[in-house]
C-alpha cells in the first residue's frame, strides 16, 4: 500500500464518494466483444439487462418494438432494482468504468494516498495498433482526467502522455482541457505547481523515465502520481529478473485503485476503497455474475482458479 499524507498537501476534499452508478455491463467478451443485447432494455435500463452491453451500440430496433411495459412487468421491473445483485457494483459501460475509476482515484487521493494504479484489462484497450484504437484510448483518458478533476476539486493536474506527438496532438485538439499536458521524454515534464500528475499509459520502454518522474514527485512536497492503464510489463520481455525486480521494488509502492479483467467464465473487479472481488457466470442468467469470493489483496491464479473453475 502506498504511504498517504493529508489531502491537504494538494487539493480540496473530494466533494462525492459514491462509485457504484445503477446499471450493470457485461465483462464476458475475452476473444471478442459482447454480441448480446438484453431485451429488458426496452422496459427501463434495469438491473436484469446485460451488463457491457453498450460496447456494441445500440440494441436492434426490432428489440425495442415494445417500448411501453404494462404495470404489472413495470412494478416486476422496480421490485428487480430494489434488490442488492451480486455484481451490482459493475459499471453499465466502458464509459461508466473510465468515470467509475476516476471516482476511485479521487477518493484515494483525498484520502492521503500517494501512487495509483488504474488498470482496464479489456482486449479494445489492450490492442493499439490503429490510429482508430489510439484516439478512442484517448478519448477515455481525457473522460478520466475531466472526472478527477471533478471529483477533487483539484485546478493544477498534469496529464504525462506516451510521447510527445501525442501530448502535441491532444493539446491542440482540446483547448479547453483543465490540465496541462507533457510527454514522458520532455526535460520537465512536471511543474513545481503540479498537484497530481497523471501518466496516461505508460509503457516499459519509457520505465526509465516513469521511475525518474515518480522519485522526484516523491521529494518535498510529495504529490500524488496516477497511472491510467500503464503497460510495464511487456509479454515479449517475459518474467525474468528485470521484471520481478520492477515488480518488487517499484509497482508495490502502487496501490491498485481501479482494476477491471474479463475472463472466459467470470471476472476480478476491484473499486477503491472495496475489496478485490472475483465474480463467476450465472448459469441461470446470461451476463450476470454471482460474487464467488472478496479478497484483501490481489488474486492469484491458483485462487481464481477454485473460485471460478
Amino acid at each position: 500500500m502506498a504511504s498517504t499524507y493529508p489531502c491537504s498537501h494538494f487539493c480540496c476534499s473530494s466533494n462525492s464518494t459514491s462509485t457504484t452508478p445503477t446499471t450493470r455491463f457485461s465483462l464476458s467478451f475475452c476473444g471478442s466483444l459482447l454480441t448480446t443485447h438484453s431485451l429488458t432494455r426496452a422496459c427501463s435500463r434495469s438491473r436484469l439487462q446485460a451488463k457491457f452491453e453498450k460496447f456494441q451500440g445500440d440494441p436492434p430496433l426490432d428489440n425495442l418494438q415494445d417500448t411501453t411495459p404494462s404495470s404489472s412487468s413495470s412494478q416486476a421491473v422496480q421490485e428487480e432494482e430494489e434488490k442488492e445483485e451480486d455484481d451490482s457494483c459493475l459499471p453499465s459501460d466502458l464509459e461508466g468504468a473510465v468515470r467509475q475509476s476516476g471516482e476511485a482515484s479521487a477518493l484515494f487521493v483525498s484520502s492521503g494516498g500517494m501512487r495509483a494504479i488504474v488498470e482496464l484489462l479489456i482486449p479494445q484497450l489492450q490492442f493499439l495498433d490503429d490510429e482508430g484504437a489510439q484516439a478512442e484510448l484517448w478519448e477515455l483518458s481525457r473522460i478520466f482526467l475531466d472526472t478527477l478533476i471533478e471529483e477533487t476539486g483539484c485546478q493544477k493536474v498534469r496529464a504525462i502522455f506516451p510521447d510527445a506527438g501525442a501530448s502535441a496532438l491532444l493539446n491542440y485538439r482540446w483547448k479547453d482541457a483543465a490540465f496541462g499536458f507533457s510527454s514522458l521524454s520532455d526535460r520537465k515534464p512536471v511543474e513545481s505547481e503540479d498537484e497530481i500528475v497523471v501518466m496516461v499509459v505508460p509503457d516499459y520502454q519509457m520505465l526509465g523515465y516513469v521511475e525518474k518522474i515518480a522519485s522526484q514527485l516523491s521529494d518535498d512536497p510529495p504529490r500524488p502520481l496516477i497511472m491510467w492503464n500503464p503497460r510495464l510489463i511487456s509479454e515479449d520481455v517475459g518474467v525474468g529478473f528485470n521484471v520481478r525486480k520492477l515488480r518488487r521494488y517499484f509497482l508495490s509502492t502502487f496501490t491498485t485503485v481501479y482494476s477491471m479483467r474479463p475472463m472466459p467464465t467470470g471476472a476480478v473487479f476491484r473499486c477503491y476503497p472495496g475489496l478485490w472481488k472475483v465474480f463467476y457466470d450465472d448459469k441461470d442468467r446470461p451476463n450476470r455474475y454471482l460474487l464467488a469470493r472478496d479478497l484483501v489483496t490481489r488474486p492469484d491464479a491458483e485462487e481464481l482458479e477454485v473460485c471460478c473453475y
